[in-house]
């Protein structure tokens, strides 16, 4: 009987110090657990996060990509690759709306004859046309290359290009139309440039997370840049991003003042950014909010207000030229800044007018030049926290 008794106060205790050493590990799991959470909640109060808005077509993409490569590691082979596809699609979509828009002009303006295509040519277009007109494209090879070069250096091709603010032609034609043979070619992996001027349309959110000064993260800001889709249909996606934003950075194309929406062939497109700037200022949750305003596509926009006048956008109706070359370039810019400006007090209560607010002019293809309005943006925003630390 004792036996027996002490025998199960054995086994007792054995199942015991097995609860006990069960428990143990739990609970030094459970506390390697928090200990993690709590040193990613501490992480996470370090990263700034940046929001980047704007109508579509704005040059927010371009933004991004650039971030990719001046601020991380780039695009490795694979990445580059992927890229194939993209940019052959933008080139037969782009040789349609030409080879489409050309027979439009032919029908029904007034100056019709020098839209007017050769017989021979509207063989090759209406191939093009059907093969801009799939969802699945082929690979570009030498043969269609060198077809969609007879048709693009056509020259009503190139009247109806000169009209391409009326067609929705994309910014990156003329740079994939002058390097057809390059495109085509069996073993081409695009370059970082290629890259830059691909254009495909940013549906949901993507993110990136960098710092402004490189690697060495102790002595700068660490950001994290959310990217969203700038169509109207996309925007109902940003109203969740809102909270928690240290800046938002707003694209506005400034050489669009003549073109059209996308989504909405009467809207003008100038006209639907300062729309949506005014409704992204008055958000309740960016009361406190930094504004970082790019005026984009400078490039563009140099080369386009010469020959077409600003006040050919409502918005702009008021604007009246003063010189030429150069100076007027500088003096139409300013106006557009200006009209910024204007807008953004206006819309800014009176509670919120202490925020910061910038304005940058800036291309999204000139690397130099998004690189150097970064490091004046994480400046902008370092300055800003020290000041609201008491330090400043």
């Amino acid at each position: 009987m004792l036996i027996t008794v002490l025998e199960n106060m054995g086994l007792l205790c054995s199942k015991n110090r097995r609860y006990t050493e069960a428990d143990a590990e739990e609970n030094a799991q459970a506390a390697e657990i928090d200990r993690r959470i709590e040193q990613e909640r501490k992480a996470e109060k370090h990263i700034q996060k940046l929001l980047l808005l704007g109508a579509g077509e704005s040059g927010k993409s371009t933004i991004f990509k650039q971030i990719k490569l001046l601020f991380q590691t780039g695009f490795d082979e694979d990445e580059l690759k992927s890229y194939i596809s993209v940019i052959h699609a933008n080139i037969y979509q782009t040789i349609k709306i030409l080879y489409d828009g050309s027979k439009e002009f032919a029908q029904n303006d007034a100056d019709s004859s020098k839209y007017v295509l050769s017989n021979e040519i509207k063989v090759i277009g209406e191939k093009l046309s059907e093969i801009g007109s799939r969802l699945d494209y082929p690979r570009l090879n030498r043969e269609l290359a060198q077809e969609i070069e007879t048709l693009w250096k056509d020259s009503a091709i190139q009247e109806t290009y000169a009209r391409g603010n009326e067609l929705q032609v994309p910014d990156c034609t003329h740079y994939f139309m002058e390097n057809l043979q390059r495109l085509s070619d069996a073993n081409y992996i695009p370059t970082k440039e290629d890259v830059l001027y691909a254009r495909v349309r940013t549906t949901g959110v993507v993110e990136i997370q960098f710092s402004p000064v490189g690697e060495n993260k102790k002595s700068g800001e660490v950001y994290r840049l959310f990217d969203v889709g700038g169509q109207r249909n996309e925007r109902r996606k940003w109203i969740h991003l809102f909270e928690g934003v240290t800046a938002v950075i707003f694209c506005a194309a400034i050489s669009e003042y003549d073109q059209t929406l996308f989504e909405d062939e009467q809207k003008n497109r100038m006209v639907e950014t300062k729309e949506l700037f005014d409704w992204v200022l008055k958000q309740p949750c960016f009361e406190k909010t930094s504004f970082m305003l790019f005026l984009n596509k400078f490039d563009i926009f140099e080369n386009k207000v010469l020959k077409v006048p600003l006040n050919v956008c409502e918005w702009f109706k008021d604007y009246q030229p003063v010189s030429t070359g150069k100076q007027e370039i500088e003096h139409a810019y300013e106006f557009v800044k200006k009209k910024f400006e204007e807008l953004y007090f206006q819309s800014t209560a009176p509670d919120r007018v202490d925020r910061v607010f910038k304005i940058y002019r800036t291309t999204a293809l000139d690397q130099k030049l998004v690189k150097k309005t970064f490091k004046l943006v994480d400046e902008s925003l370092r300055r800003r926290n020290l000041f609201e630390a008491g330090l400043l």
